[in-house]
């Protein structure tokens, strides 16, 4: 009788290796020269699109998924690109180009924006995931399933 391997499932815990590129090379994640990492599906430690990649698959088994922009973290919306005035950024921000600010809406929620351009009134953010319009390749090796 041939026995059959548990399936990961939208639910599961699981230990795996994962690496995250764009399709041009750059590496964005990888724990393949690290430590495996531990997820519990569903609760938002990986993308829920690159989590879907994962249903199905067995320990031991290797796979590369090309998974594409409107796939993976969305197109990039020119709407979450916003003028805002320097005195509506936090205090506690340090407000330079090419960096990531952190804000908290009046309702309390937290979201960041990168600085795309300053002036001496406003900033240019974008509210994009820095991966949003980006074509991705998730590459992963399942170790094990609790």
């Amino acid at each position: 009788m041939q026995e059959t391997k548990p399936q990961i499932q939208a639910d599961s815990f699981l230990t795996l290796h994962y690496r995250l590129t764009t399709q041009d090379g750059e590496e964005v994640v990888s724990t393949f020269d690290l430590g495996p990492a531990t997820i519990q599906m569903g609760n938002g430690e990986l993308n829920e699109n690159l989590e879907a990649c994962l249903v199905g698959l067995i320990p031991g088994e290797h796979a590369i998924f090309e998974v594409p922009a409107e796939a993976g973290f969305g197109q990039h919306n020119p709407g979450l690109v916003q003028r805002i005035a320097r005195s509506a950024i936090p205090v506690d921000q340090d407000l330079q180009e090419n960096t990531l600010i952190e804000f908290t809406s009046p309702e309390g929620a937290e979201f960041a924006g990168f600085v795309r351009e300053i002036d001496a009134t406003h900033a240019l953010m974008d509210f994009n995931h820095p991966l949003a319009g980006k074509s991705l390749r998730f590459e992963v090796q399942i170790i094990g399933l609790l």
